[in-house]
């Protein structure tokens, strides 16, 4: 079981992420309010692993056999477009995305709708080969990083696949998950908005709220397959559901009450409110841009 405050590890991609988030900062159309920078999409709701730092090693967490359809895809691109978004648009969330069989059609889609934009995906890579990884560049990928839990062998291996494909550093990515506990597993831990109470490899949930600020709601969408925007990528448990993209439009969710209140708490350092209260995350190494961008919105 780890301490709250016992972080050993820190991810470099963070500091790679914080700049791309920054560099793209934009504005809704015709004012100064600030739009996400990175959109995230969790497409399904299913991973191949229970990895033991995870919320899914929990015997009772539900893994649902159901992906987000390519309407409800189109239409948050569609949507995007008419803002003239150029952001990051990552397939990642709470799952495996490859699993999904649809995910070249969803990232040609993207691709060709929002050509300004980034268009990744994080991975665990267990189903990936040469073939899968062509036709994921071939559907218009600009990038994509494999977590490597299974050691030396596997991280080599992908190493090769990449020289062969002749990709360099920036289009593909390798993190190292296999480290020792001692240093994380390699991984910037956090308690995923306080589930991992029975996970495997447990981390409470914070006894008493941080007094730090948290810049996600700022400058990440996170919309889950079945149309619930999140407040970010953290809240594991879904407590805090900004709308349903099903039912609102992008900018209606993004601009509304409930997300309103959210920045304002969390800019402030105010964590009083689910799942923050018991999150231990780092929330201000990411977005600082769009913080001082809400800030003169009265934020």
């Amino acid at each position: 079981m780890k301490n709250e405050n016992n972080i050993k590890f820190f991810d470099p991609q963070i500091t790679v992420k914080n700049k791309s988030v920054s560099d793209r900062l934009q504005f809704v159309p015709n004012t100064f309010i600030p739009l996400p920078s990175e959109i995230e999409i969790s497409e399904s709701g299913m991973c191949n692993r229970k990895c033991s730092f995870c919320p899914r090693s929990d015997p009772n967490y539900q893994h649902i056999n159901e992906f987000i359809s390519f309407d409800l895809h189109k239409k948050l691109c569609d949507q995007l477009k008419e803002v003239n978004y150029s952001g990051l648009i990552i397939y990642s969330g709470f799952v495996e995305p490859l699993l999904d069989t649809n995910i070249y059609n969803l990232i040609n889609y993207a691709k060709l709708t929002l050509p300004k934009s980034s268009v990744e995906i994080i991975s665990n890579g267990d189903v990936l080969n040469e073939n899968r990884l062509k036709k994921l560049y071939q559907s218009g990928l600009d990038r994509i990083q494999i977590s490597l839990y299974d050691g030396l062998e596997q991280h080599k291996k992908f190493i090769e696949l990449g020289k062969k494909l002749k990709l360099d550093s920036k289009k593909y990515v390798l993190r190292a998950r296999y480290l020792s506990e001692e240093e994380d597993f390699g991984i910037t831990l956090s308690n995923r908005g306080g589930t991992l109470e029975n996970a495997e490899y447990k981390i409470m949930p914070t006894k008493k709220k941080l007094n730090k600020k948290c810049f996600y709601p700022g400058y990440k969408f996170f919309l889950d397959y079945n149309g619930d925007v999140l407040m970010c990528s953290h809240d594991w448990g879904k407590k805090n559901i900004l709308g349903n993209f099903k039912k609102n439009s992008f900018l209606d969710i993004w601009l509304n009450e409930k997300s309103t209140i959210a920045r304002k708490k969390l800019f402030s350092a105010n964590r009083n409110l689910q799942p923050c209260n018991v999150c231990d995350v780092k929330g201000d190494l990411i977005g600082e841009t769009h913080f001082e961008a809400w800030k003169k919105n009265g934020y």
